[in-house]
């Protein structure tokens, strides 16, 4: 009895936090569920239409625009925000000196506000005095249009969101790599291995869990592409770095329909809980096959 006595006590001091969770989280969430199905005016009762807003949507040729390119994001972010953590907390575990120093040089990215990032990245694009063109000039290289070529707006904004935010990935990395004992290392070298056999058959393999947690919080965080094209581009030039997200947004406050974005809204939550259920069932499975 007193066990089970103090079980419930414990969870009575979960609740404020069940509380605030349900109401800034699930609240949020199951209110723009029924806004999807509703066209709003603020100010305004709102009016049951059924899946007129989906119908609406899937209508719109915009919306298989800002697919193709969030889905062109996410690659581009795969391939260079993805592995770039990887290889940096490696390649600083490797050094034999300066390991504080560049932990923190890789870090500091992060904390600066998301304002500065912007600011900073809008001069290092600009085409008349950017710092790449300034750079480029130099080599003989012409002025790019970062942000304004089509077939390169996507790149410059993965390339920005990658210097911003591997810095947190990257030590998360390096955390996991301090529970590899170095007795392995040793062993490995003192039979010969070379630098990158030690990487493929020690450092990899004891990498794998946290890489593959890593790749699913990237994949949903790159999905809800929004801040970055929303400040630097407005979507453009010509819908060029239009997001799905971007898109429910101006859905909402350029057009002043709520419905139809709360219904896109819906859509990409479906899509992404599809995402992270197929990783759990995925890792689920691999645990019981290694055990």
């Amino acid at each position: 009895m007193k066990t089970r006595r103090r079980s419930w006590i414990g969870l009575l001091f979960l609740v404020p936090a069940f509380l605030v969770f349900g109401l800034f989280q699930w609240y949020p969430i199951f209110s723009n569920f029924v806004l999807g199905f509703q066209e709003y005016t603020p100010g305004l009762d709102p009016t049951w239409v059924g899946f007129d807003n989906y119908s609406a949507i899937f209508a719109d040729d915009r919306l298989y625009v800002a697919v193709q390119n969030t889905f062109v994001y996410v690659g581009i972010c795969l391939v260079i925000g993805f592995l770039l953590p990887i290889a940096v907390a490696i390649a600083i575990s490797l050094l034999r000196r300066g390991k504080g120093f560049f932990r923190m040089a890789v870090y500091v990215p992060n904390i600066i506000p998301a304002v500065a990032t912007y600011i900073i990245w809008q001069w290092i694009y600009n085409p008349q005095f950017g710092l790449l063109n300034q750079v480029g000039g130099w080599m003989g290289i012409e002025p790019i249009q970062w942000l304004v070529d089509k077939n390169l707006v996507l790149l410059s904004i993965a390339i920005m969101a990658t210097w911003s935010g591997f810095g947190t990935t990257a030590v998360l990395y390096m955390a996991s790599l301090t529970t590899i004992n170095s007795e392995m290392y040793e062993a490995a070298e003192i039979e010969g291995a070379g630098v990158w056999q030690r990487i493929r058959h020690i450092t990899l393999p004891f990498l794998m869990p946290t890489i593959s947690l890593m790749l699913i919080l990237q994949l949903l965080a790159t999905f809800q592409l929004l801040q970055e094209p929303f400040v630097l581009t407005a979507g453009g030039p010509n819908d060029a770095s239009l997001s799905v997200m971007l898109l429910s947004f101006q859905y909402a406050f350029d057009n002043v329909e709520f419905g139809k974005a709360g219904a896109l809204g819906t859509l990409v939550f479906l899509f992404l809980m599809l995402l992270s259920f197929a990783y759990i069932r995925r890792s689920g499975l691999a645990e019981k096959r290694g055990s």
